[in-house]
């Protein structure tokens, strides 16, 4: 019998190695953005054509490679950042594992150019399926420039498995973001089929978060510092009026590199306890920095794994260190029981000599029944004519009232039929919250809140359906500024919202204008951009949390935010509306989120209570 065991083809192992380093275009552009910051660049274009299916182009200024490095540098397991075992303990590069650059050049088209500043000429590499096509010198800038073109062009299975543009789009906004809060020394800027998306100037952390999120992050943001002997800590945290149904804005940073980390995430939030409901989550920025010998950062391919050697106590100074945080900058709510501010600006300071008593003055003569004349009012006169004499004039018409027909009053305790039937439709509300009406067999109880959130969710989604959704003009249009992520989500969702009733078109770079809402939250007091602000930000958490398709996340996500919250106080033709349209929907007994909206009480429950 033949040797059955073989090896594998540097082509083929390539392709194999690639499915974990680059798994989607935002892949690559994190391995590429990565390889520039090590090569000192302090300027970064990025360029993307069709969500980086088409063209991922990195143009940097760092230090460029000779002829002989650039061509190596497609090789597997080839880098410049480790030489021998120990230096995996010392690593401060983003890359040293050698693999993403060969990893790329196996699955997509790569042409690179390079020089280093001493040379006069560069080097020009293309590469396809991991064959070298050609290599020739080019006259370029210093630095290095690589595009990267037809992503999965030879892995047609993988290409198929990538979801749609906007999707993949978002990732790579991901990891752009993550890249250039890292890096608030470092000018970023990208570009997305011909529109640029980011242009980010060197500054500080704080100013390149603002950037990226947009103005309105300038008062939400409080800093956070901490020196130990383990760790060093710095950064910024949220305020909590400012948290989000989704973990979207939350990064942590160890050694300037990227990380996801549940333990670490569990302490911020056991920070912000008590100060933040169940399903929000706080904003933070934080850097950690630490000896490279206490970690392992060689866990995975993507590197955003670390294992640390003294992790409780990592975990004890971030939760003290956010703590102290918040009640520095006075987040939490405080009461001064040393001063009642409620009197303080009723009181002046004045010296007793200047303190003059009020004066009263009144006229003896006034008498408050005399009248006027002159006056046909009814009311008393005036002070001034207390000598007027009353007049008898008309005196007669003050017996009219007995010639008028007596109206009998109504009795509320007649048992005719029409009398019934209006007592068996009076709801009564409890605490504002639930509405309890009289049935056969004893109560039923029902939680307006949840009621109102199932009819508007299935209204909405008649609506997506039909494309039919009325919209209420508003007398003020606002115009909408998100960040960069949630404006592509909110591109991408555009027809459905506006089928939804919504009147909402693109307005420049990350800014829309909302000029109407549907009629179904008319009278709505919640603005258009808080509404539409908590559309899209309900429409995430759908997404993550319940794997629900587009539609019917948009819908749910409209439901909750507009319907009314409880301790809204409903009149009886209100209660009537609101339980007769339950009672019309597909499942009445249900809320959108599962949890039961209709609980009865029978008289036996009733009766066991009082022990009868």
């Amino acid at each position: 019998m033949t040797d059955i065991i073989h090896l594998l083809p540097d082509a083929v192992a390539n392709q194999i190695a690639a499915g974990e380093v680059v798994q989607r275009p935002a892949s690559a552009v994190k391995e590429l953005l990565e390889n520039s910051i090590d090569a000192g660049a302090d300027k970064i274009q990025l360029v993307v054509k069709d969500a980086g299916k088409a063209l991922i182009q990195i143009i940097d200024n760092g230090c460029g490679m000779s002829v002989t490095d650039a061509r190596m540098c497609f090789e597997r397991h080839a880098t410049s950042k480790v030489k021998k075992a120990e230096d995996l303990f010392a690593i401060r590069t983003m890359g040293f594992r050698g693999e993403a650059m060969a990893s790329i050049a196996a699955i997509a088209q790569v042409e690179m150019k390079t020089r280093r500043h001493e040379d006069e000429i560069g080097t020009c590499i293309s590469i396809e399926g991991a064959q070298v096509i050609a290599q020739e010198p080019v006259a370029t800038s210093p630095g290095t420039q690589i595009a990267i073109k037809n992503l999965f062009f030879n892995t047609p299975a993988r290409r198929n498995f990538l979801k749609s543009n906007p999707v993949e789009m978002r990732h790579i906004l991901d990891e752009f973001q993550r890249v250039a809060l890292a890096h608030p020394e470092v000018f970023f800027s990208l570009h997305h089929d011909g529109v640029e998306i980011f242009n980010l100037p060197k500054g500080n952390l704080k100013q390149r978060i603002i950037h990226l999120f947009g103005n309105n992050y300038n008062e939400r943001l409080v800093p956070v510092e901490e020196e130990t002997s383990i760790i060093n800590l710095k950064g910024y945290i949220g305020k909590p009026a400012f948290a989000k149904k989704t973990r979207g804005e939350q990064f942590f940073f160890v050694n300037n590199r990227f990380i996801k980390d549940p333990y670490l995430n569990h302490a911020v939030s056991t920070a912000f306890e008590d100060l933040l409901p169940e399903d929000s989550y706080p904003l933070y920025v934080l850097f950690i920095e630490i000896d490279p010998a206490k970690i392992d950062v060689n866990v995975h391919p993507t590197k955003t794994e670390i294992k640390y050697l003294d992790e409780k106590s990592i975990y004890a100074i971030l939760k003290s260190a956010v703590k102290r945080s918040i009640g520095r900058y006075n987040i939490a709510p405080t009461l001064d029981f040393d001063q009642e501010t409620g009197f303080s600006n009723m009181i002046t300071h004045k010296a007793v000599e200047d303190i003059v008593p009020p004066s009263i003055n009144f006229n003896p003569d006034f008498n408050p029944f005399a009248s006027d004349k002159s006056s046909t009012s009814g009311y008393a006169s005036s002070p001034r004519n207390y000598d007027a004499k009353p007049s008898a004039k008309n005196w007669g018409t003050l017996y009219d009232i007995t010639e008028q027909p007596v109206v009998e009053q109504t009795s509320f305790y007649e048992a005719d039929d029409a009398v019934l039937e209006t007592k068996q439709k009076q709801y009564m509300q409890l605490h504002n919250r639930y509405i309890v009406s009289q049935i056969k067999s004893g109560l039923m109880v029902i939680d307006q809140q949840m009621a109102h959130e199932r009819i508007l969710y299935e209204r909405f989604l008649v609506h997506l359906d039909d494309r039919k959704g009325a919209s209420q003009q508003s007398l003020f249009p606002q115009t909408i500024t998100l960040n960069a992520q949630d404006f592509e989500l909110a591109k991408s969702l555009l027809d459905d919202i506006k089928s939804l009733g919504f009147d909402v078109r693109e307005f420049g770079k990350n800014t829309l204008v909302v000029e109407g809402v549907p009629v179904d939250l008319g009278s709505s007091n919640i603005n258009e951009t808080q509404l539409f602000e908590q559309l899209i930000e309900g429409f995430k958490n759908s997404q993550q949390e319940l794997k629900l398709n587009k539609r019917d996340s948009l819908a749910r996500s409209l439901a909750k935010n507009s319907a009314i919250k409880a301790g809204t106080s409903l009149a009886q033709e209100e209660m009537n509306t609101l339980i007769d349209e339950l009672f019309a929907c597909k499942t009445p007994n249900f809320s959108v989120s599962g949890k039961p909206i209709i609980q009865t009480i029978t008289l036996a429950e009733l009766d066991k209570k009082f022990e009868k």
